[in-house]
């Protein structure tokens, strides 16, 4: 599965990373790609930031996660964190390349793929590479504000222009409920009606409505999951139907 938006900063890497923790949970062989090449968070999110891969006769080695997850990403590759990556698109290309054939990922259920915003090169080196085996389907990342909406329309343009099945929409950060109070807010209000309006003008399926739960951000900067740490709060219970959709999406038809 391929989790994709055209905004930054609504979210994805940490579903992204959360999908994989959920598909782990119900015993399944996960790998975490992360094509972001010039902006890779998904290491630290995953607990694994500071590692570094190995090469052997069978390819890259992936770095491991506590719960076995494999997880690869330029950031294995840098020097430092800090380090910025300054690369054209036939470079970025060739490293996305390598990482999905030069990777030793072993027998896996499913693949996820971080992209970066936007339908650049990234988007189209993956499509490319997967002509053959064909991508099972796009998670589609939005917040509810009309600026992130307008984005994600555009990548829906783009999955359909080039027959991308697409799972589904997420919308995160849909609510955010006070822990003092319990009064519920809309910190991004859906002015245009957020992701629920998205998904039935585009006639696409909206997977989950995650609220905005400060114990994710802690989570994601720990490397921890917030399935794991929290598992009764609602934002967990979200990442579960969310997960339990993709599993039923991904069945052989």
């Amino acid at each position: 599965a391929v989790v994709s938006t055209q905004s930054t900063g609504v979210g994805k890497s940490t579903v992204t990373a959360q999908i994989a923790h959920g598909l782990a949970d119900g015993g399944h062989s996960v790998g975490v790609l992360d094509v972001d090449v010039c902006g890779p968070s998904l290491s630290r999110i995953m607990g694994v930031n500071g590692e570094t891969v190995h090469k052997s006769s069978s390819g890259w080695s992936p770095v491991y996660t506590v719960d076995d997850i494999a997880v690869m990403s330029i950031d294995f590759l840098l020097s430092s964190e800090e380090d910025a990556v300054i690369w054209r698109g036939a470079k970025k290309n060739g490293m996305i390349k390598e990482f999905l054939c030069s990777v030793d990922w072993g027998d896996l259920d499913y693949l996820i793929i971080d992209t970066p915003p936007g339908t650049s090169d990234e988007h189209l080196a993956i499509v490319s590479l997967f002509k053959k085996s064909k991508i099972d389907g796009a998670v589609l990342v939005t917040t509810p504000q009309e600026v992130a909406l307008s984005d994600v329309r555009k990548e829906i343009n783009f999955c359909r222009k080039l027959r991308i099945p697409m799972i589904g929409i997420v919308e995160n950060m849909a609510s955010y409920t006070c822990p003092k109070c319990n009064t519920v807010s809309q910190i991004f209000p859906a002015t245009s009606g957020g992701g629920i309006a998205l998904a039935e003008a585009e006639n696409l399926p909206l997977l989950c409505s995650l609220p905005l739960d400060p114990l994710v951000g802690r989570s994601g900067d720990n490397g921890l999951s917030i399935l794991s740490e929290a598992p009764q709060a609602g934002v967990s219970e979200g990442y579960l139907i969310l997960v339990e959709k993709i599993i039923e999406f991904c069945k052989p038809k």
